[in-house]
């Protein structure tokens, strides 16, 4: 069972996370934990003054399939607005949750795809987004900022 779930590509994935570290003056930053499995991820963002990901630091301690979600997210953040990531998360969890045929357009996405039949590693896949997300809503607005 857990061959088939920790995959070489997802190992690969999990020590392959970019952007980790803090980032110095974030516009917006947030820590989230799971509460079913105790991950935790950490995310700083920069804002673009089109309100997109210029810069993205991430701080991740989860397990193999928490780590490559967190990977395959930090490898395509970058240019992404909060609605984007929203979109992302919301077809991941809906794959997850059975709702949707895949796990969603992103490169290596579909490496996630055996961890739809472990409901108890669904937090830590959707953690990287939340803390995202999360730095999101922690940021100034435009008007804010200004």
């Amino acid at each position: 069972m857990s061959e088939a779930l920790y995959t070489r590509e997802i190992l690969r994935l999990a020590v392959s996370i970019p952007h980790q570290s803090r980032l110095d003056k974030p516009d917006g930053a947030a820590e989230v934990r799971s509460r079913t499995c105790g991950s935790r991820v950490v995310a700083d963002i920069i804002l673009s003054d089109d309100r997109v990901i210029a810069q993205l630091g991430i701080e991740v301690n989860a397990c193999a399939l928490g780590q490559a979600s967190a990977a395959i997210l930090a490898t395509e953040a970058i240019g992404k607005s909060a609605k984007d990531i929203a979109a992302v998360r919301e077809q991941l969890f809906g794959f997850l949750a059975g709702s949707r045929d895949g796990p969603g357009d992103w490169d290596n996405m579909k490496h996630l795809s055996a961890a739809k039949d472990h409901p108890g590693r669904h937090a830590a896949i959707l953690l990287p987004y939340d803390a995202v997300l999360a730095a999101f809503e922690a940021a100034p607005t435009a008007s804010e900022a200004a």
